[in-house]
């Protein structure tokens, strides 16, 4: 009987804050796929980077733009890059330059003015994503956090802070990736549309 109260507590913390982003948050989140969107349609990129099992909601979230979100729609791929991806790069960087610069280096080479990056980080204060924001920053790259928390040092260097207001790593991990989900899915429609 624990244990069942237990997970009803845990489905209902996470269906109260995916509600609390459908309401409270919607002009945040629409705001995330204006960027995305006027990247896309000028030729950019969306970059995504995050430690641990945000490295793996960076490249699943990734994924969805360059192969597909939904089977039932034929689209282009579009160009998404998660900085998690590259074994060597990763682990030159952190060798070379420290593990606070991982995911900042590869940025400053392949990011260009207009491209956007997703910088995701449970605590908002990953060192390796917050300096790949204000690397972004830096270089006119748009910047959209997920976070969680209070958001973090991350916050201040976004564009668009979409906080997670929790301090379980579960729940926020999982509302990050129903929140991508949601942009991924809303941006599709809009770039399909014309």
């Amino acid at each position: 009987m624990k244990e069942q109260a237990r997970l009803k507590v845990m489905m209902e913390d996470g269906i109260a804050l995916r509600r609390h982003i459908a309401s409270v948050m919607a002009p945040l989140v629409f705001q995330a796929i204006d960027l995305c969107e006027a990247s896309l349609r000028h030729g950019g990129k969306l970059f995504f980077c995050g430690n641990g099992g945000s490295a793996a909601d960076a490249q699943h979230l990734a994924t969805e733009l360059l192969v597909r979100l939904r089977s039932r729609v034929e689209r282009p791929s579009w160009p998404a890059i998660a900085l998690t991806l590259d074994p060597a790069a990763l682990t030159a960087g952190g060798n070379d330059y420290g593990f606070d610069e991982v995911f900042a280096r590869p940025l400053s080479g392949l990011g260009r003015q207009g491209d956007v990056l997703f910088g995701i980080t449970t605590s908002g204060r990953s060192p390796n994503v917050i300096k790949a924001l204000q690397v972004a920053r830096d270089m006119g790259i748009g910047t959209i956090g997920f976070l969680g928390g209070d958001g973090g040092a991350a916050a201040a260097l976004c564009d668009v802070a979409l906080i997670v207001p929790s301090s379980e790593t579960a729940r926020i991990q999982e509302t990050h990736i129903a929140l991508g989900h949601a942009i991924l899915e809303l941006l599709e429609d809009r770039l399909i549309a014309q």
